[in-house]
């Protein structure tokens, strides 16, 4: 069994600007097979996470917070209990409306990787 603890989880700034906690990563954990990563994710009130895109499938689930999510030409106001898909390749950011901190879950298929993201 495997159990991973958010508390337990190294803190990082991340490519977009997000402060992220990678949770499981396929690279990281041994004697466990799955194809995709799950970070968790903060924006602070009033920033944004900085344009980017993956060459990969990404989910966001919104955990606390709203946001105002952009992908490519489209804009939506996103809030907790909202999974947001993101399809491969595509432009991408999210900026914190709230007053508090905005988190939410990275599912990216298959898992995240530095060369598969440019930040623009």
């Amino acid at each position: 069994m495997l159990i991973k603890d958010l508390n337990n989880c190294e803190e990082f700034i991340a490519g977009d600007k997000t402060i992220l906690r990678e949770l499981l990563h396929p690279q990281k954990i041994t004697n466990v097979a799955f194809r995709y990563s799950l970070a968790h994710a903060t924006v602070k009130a009033g920033e944004s996470s900085t344009s980017h895109a993956l060459k990969t499938s990404e989910v966001y689930y919104i955990l606390e917070g709203e946001g105002e999510m952009h992908i490519g030409d489209e804009s939506a106001m996103v809030h907790a209990g909202q999974a947001v898909v993101i399809p491969p390749n595509a432009r991408q950011y999210i900026r914190n409306v709230s007053r508090g901190a905005l988190k939410f879950l990275c599912i990216v298929d298959p898992a995240w990787r530095v060369e598969d993201e440019e930040i623009m």
